[in-house]
């Protein structure tokens, strides 16, 4: 019953943030650049993170918090409970298209996801799931997901993972129907639990993927590192979300 509480709640946060992204996008945005001049922040990501931290900060005063823009706490370790949020994942496409962008919460206990959210906001679609209440589309429960192999689906790719032929995907990638670049980690995590997807492949920060593991864990989806590295949830690593039948195919570099 606390965690289906819990839920609720944050599920009302979600909607009460998207409310305020949806009329941002009709004002003049602020961008900055991060690293480089397609990895950009806007003043909605960092209002959108403040408004989550201080939602957490009112109601769970002892937690910790791990956001994309900083405003939280510096985390260096998952132990007790740790909240990790990306305001708006797919700032390129929320800039650029108005649409293609999500935003995303998880919360973990001492290491291990019990609760992940990832809400694409121009289409309404909430993707969550817990460990004790399972995966659901906004209202539909996912039982579980079609094993399929890529020969018979689709492979989103990172475009500098692809171009660049980093792991070979290139290679992987031509047993696939086709492939799609989506740019936003939300909503192509979202398509392999869909089945629309067979994999995604990316390079991607905690708050990218750490929604995605509590799901992909509750619906027996893998989520693996490419170089041998450990999902820890400390720092940026290279990452295929995938059907378990396509994961048996990957050889880590």
């Amino acid at each position: 019953m606390v965690q289906r509480e819990m839920v609720e709640e944050i599920k009302g946060w979600i909607y009460e943030a998207s409310e305020v992204i949806k009329a941002k996008l009709a004002m003049p945005l602020e961008v900055a650049e991060k690293e480089n001049r397609s990895d950009l922040v806007t003043n909605v990501d960092q209002e959108i993170e403040a408004f989550f931290i201080k939602k957490i900060r009112d109601n769970y005063p002892n937690d910790q918090i791990l956001g994309e823009e900083g405003l939280g706490d510096q985390v260096t370790d998952f132990k007790n409970r740790v909240w990790v949020i990306d305001p708006i994942d797919g700032t390129l496409n929320f800039i650029k298209q108005q649409e293609n962008f999500c935003t995303m919460l998880a919360v973990y206990e001492d290491g291990v996801g019990q609760l992940g959210f990832i809400y694409e906001i121009m289409t309404d679609e909430l993707l969550w799931g817990s460990k004790e209440l399972g995966v659901y589309l906004n209202e539909k429960e996912i039982i579980e997901v079609p094993n399929k192999p890529l020969e018979e689906g689709l492979i989103n790719i990172n475009t500098s993972i692809f171009l660049n032929n980093h792991f070979g995907m290139q290679e992987l990638a031509m047993e696939a129907l086709a492939v799609r670049m989506l740019g936003c980690a939300g909503i192509a995590f979202k398509e392999v639990v869909k089945g629309h997807h067979q994999a995604y492949v990316s390079y991607l920060q905690p708050w990218d993927y750490a929604p995605a593991k509590v799901i992909f864990e509750c619906l027996g989806l893998s989520l693996q590192t490419l170089n041998g590295e450990s999902l820890d949830l400390t720092k940026k690593v290279p990452i295929i979300g995938s059907t378990p039948i396509v994961a048996e195919k990957i050889t880590v570099k």
